[in-house]
């Protein structure tokens, strides 16, 4: 783990009074260097409280997986720190179930059900392909709400 996260988390748990010694997951959003700023500065600027993963990508990569009650490290892909969330809530759904409200808390393009539905529908259809598994509109996606504890 780069020393920068370790020392970003410490000053986090300085400031919102979580113990240091709570475990945390280090991740960025998305799998481009572009894709993870835009959706980092989401976050900062209290825009995105909301991700959605693969629930079959996250039986794949556990240690990936969100942790309800867990705290992160949000990077932009470098690993550069931005920011520190806590999981606060995990509902897993059929993709085609996944609502407006949820796309609007996820906070990207226009924020409307039918972005957020193309948008994924892509991400999570090479993300299938590149792992050997296949998604569809009954694939289950992990609907993950996040409150930002750093910065503020």
């Amino acid at each position: 783990m780069p020393h920068s996260v370790e020392e970003f988390w410490a000053e986090s748990c300085v400031v919102t009074g979580v113990s240091p010694d709570e475990p945390y997951q280090v991740w960025y959003f998305g799998n481009t260097v572009e894709m993870a700023l835009e959706l980092g500065q989401l976050v900062i600027t209290g825009k995105k409280f909301a991700t959605a993963s693969l629930a079959a990508v996250n039986e794949i990569k556990p240690h990936e997986a969100p942790i309800m009650g867990g705290y992160s490290v949000v990077t932009d892909f470098n690993g550069d720190p931005m920011c520190v969330i806590q999981t606060i809530e995990i509902r897993h759904l059929p993709f085609a179930q996944v609502d407006a409200q949820f796309a609007a808390d996820e906070g990207e393009g226009d924020q409307a059900l039918e972005y957020w539905r193309d948008v994924h529908s892509r991400y999570f259809t090479r993300e299938a392909a590149e792992l050997g598994i296949e998604f569809s509109n009954d694939s289950i996606v992990c609907c993950e709400r996040f409150t930002l504890l750093y910065p503020k």
